[in-house]
């Protein structure tokens, strides 16, 4: 297998990685998986300026040089994806202290019979009990 296969192979499993986890219904796990699918843009970015095997560090004279405009976007991208990371954690904890709940959509879920599920059942026994 070449290296080349290797590394997109990786990209995809962690971009399918990120994009379950985003699809998940509690805020934690979606904000994983921006985090991840984020460090698969990075990555695969970084690979679009070319893998270089067996040459030297220090290059004399002409020759193949690595593109330095893919560096300098992961390196850019990496502060805004945690600048964004933190804003969304942010969001996330505002949206549980303000809805009582850690769902996406603010709502804990219902069983299809329109009951509520056993662990919201639990907390407001709980509730009642106290």
């Amino acid at each position: 297998m070449s290296m080349e296969f290797l590394l997109a192979s990786g990209v995809g499993m962690v971009t399918a990685c990120g994009v379950y986890l985003l699809l998940r219904g509690r805020t934690f796990p979606v904000v994983l998986g921006l985090s991840l699918v984020g460090y698969a843009v990075n990555v695969f970015i970084f690979l679009m300026g070319r893998l270089w095997t067996d040459a030297l560090p220090i290059l004399t004279g002409e020759g193949a040089v690595a593109d330095p405009l893919p560096q300098a976007l992961v390196l850019t991208a990496i502060v805004i994806g945690f600048a964004t990371t933190g804003f969304v954690i942010e969001l996330s904890l505002r949206s549980r202290h303000e809805c009582g709940s850690d769902h996406v959509d603010g709502h804990e879920p219902r069983s299809p019979a329109g009951h509520a599920c056993a662990a919201e059942t639990a907390a407001a026994r709980a509730g009642e009990e106290r």
